[in-house]
């Protein structure tokens, strides 16, 4: 079964109600990258009328755990995923819709491969970009992730 942004939208509501109710949207997911976008809204802005900081980490992060995900699902190997560390940057007042993306697909093909081959846990870093309608980034979000084979 194919993972679409459809799919990943009717997730967040089940398993990410939090995401869901401040307007993280999945909007494209190929082999190659993730588009997700939010909308500064009253649930989500901070005390200075932009967008919280956590709502953006919660769509940067859905970006690059969307690829993971549908990367794992097409291995049809068991293996886990987990964000280890992250990091991120602000640069520009966050209003308007925001749209984060992680174009690191193939960094992900080669992480688990190697998993896969050798059986041992891979760390990936993947970067998610949020622009505004401008194109102007307002911030850049790292994640690093740990994949691993799970026992059968």
């Amino acid at each position: 079964m194919k993972l679409t942004p459809k799919k990943l939208n009717s997730f967040t509501l089940f398993k990410l109600p939090s995401a869901f109710l401040c307007g993280v949207r999945a909007k494209e997911l190929n082999s190659e990258r993730c588009v997700v976008t939010v909308k500064h809204r009253w649930i989500n802005q901070n005390p200075f009328k932009s967008m919280f900081w956590a709502v953006q980490g919660m769509a940067a992060e859905f970006a690059t755990g969307a690829i993971v995900t549908d990367k794992i699902r097409q291995s049809n190997k068991r293996i886990s995923m987990l964000v280890t560390s992250n990091n991120a940057i602000f640069t520009k007042k966050a209003v308007g819709r925001i749209t984060f993306i992680c174009n690191d697909g193939l960094l992900v093909d080669d992480a688990l491969a190697k998993a896969i081959e050798t059986g041992e846990g891979q760390t990936i870093w993947m970067k998610s970009i949020g622009k505004n309608k401008e194109g102007i980034v307002v911030s850049t979000f790292n994640f690093e992730w740990s994949i691993k084979l799970r026992a059968s």
